[in-house]
This record gives structure tokens, C-alpha cells and sequence, in this order.
């Protein structure tokens, strides 16, 4: 029982210091700008890229590709009796083409973060070693030679 308290303990006790440090704020900035972000992406596919594919395949909207398994009926004054049944998978392959792009964003963005994070930490590691060696020597040149 003791161990279960604990850990509920170190559980609040880190979800305070999460919030401390301001984490919580950095997560919202991070929802912000990735809202931002997805509505940049899909204008891009909805405003320039679809388009430009449906230029290709014919002038039809991309959106507008559907398998229709049952017609719609109306009666004889035009009114709806039975909407349309259709499998709309232009839509869908809208949606997985905002996916991939929105997804190599992201990975762009991430090597770019981590080449910029192992540049920073091989500087690091090298002002160090310069700085450890430039010592050595000065501890060298001040000990008196017998």
C-alpha cells in the first residue's frame, strides 16, 4: 500500500512540476500553430494541388469521384423519394493526400530540429574539449620544472 501512495505522490508531485515549468503553455502554443498550420495545408490541396489533378484527369473534381451503388429517386414532381447511395472515395483520397503532405512536413521539420540539435551538441562537446585541453596545458606550463 505504501508503494502505491508513493507513486501517486511522484505522479502529482511531476504533473506540478510539469506545469511549472510551463510545458503546459508551450502544448497550447504547439496546438495553435499546428491548427494554423493544417489550414495552411488544406488550402494547398483543396486551392492548388487538386486542382492541378483534376486539370489532369479531365476537369473533374477530385471531390466529386464516387462509386454510386444506388441512384437517387424522385417522384414525378422532383421532389426526393430515395437519396443517392455512392462511395465517395474522391474524398477520401483528398484526405490521404493532405495526410502525406502534412506528414512530410512534419518529418522535414523534425531532421531539420535534430541536424540543428547534434550541430549544437558537437559544438558543445568540441568548446570542451578545447576548453579541458587549454587548461591541461596551462596547469602544464605553471608546474615548476626540477
Amino acid at each position: 500500500m505504501a508503494k502505491k501512495e508513493k507513486k501517486k505522490s511522484t505522479f502529482f508531485a511531476d504533473f506540478k512540476k510539469f506545469i511549472a515549468k510551463g510545458n503546459v503553455l508551450d502544448m497550447a502554443i504547439g496546438v495553435v500553430i499546428a491548427s494554423a498550420f493544417t489550414k495552411i495545408v488544406n488550402s494547398f490541396v483543396n486551392d492548388v494541388l487538386m486542382p492541378l489533378i483534376s486539370l489532369i484527369v479531365g476537369n473533374v473534381d477530385v471531390t466529386d469521384w464516387k462509386w454510386v451503388i444506388s441512384e437517387a429517386v424522385y417522384d414525378a414532381e422532383g421532389i426526393l423519394v430515395s437519396a443517392e447511395v455512392a462511395l465517395r472515395y474522391g474524398v477520401f483520397i483528398q484526405a490521404i493526400i493532405d495526410f502525406l503532405i502534412v506528414a512530410l512536413c512534419l518529418f522535414t521539420a523534425i531532421r531539420l530540429i535534430m541536424y540543428i540539435q547534434n550541430k549544437a551538441t558537437q559544438a558543445y562537446e568540441l568548446a570542451q574539449k578545447t576548453l579541458l585541453k587549454e587548461k591541461t596545458e596551462e596547469t602544464a606550463e605553471e608546474e615548476p620544472q626540477e
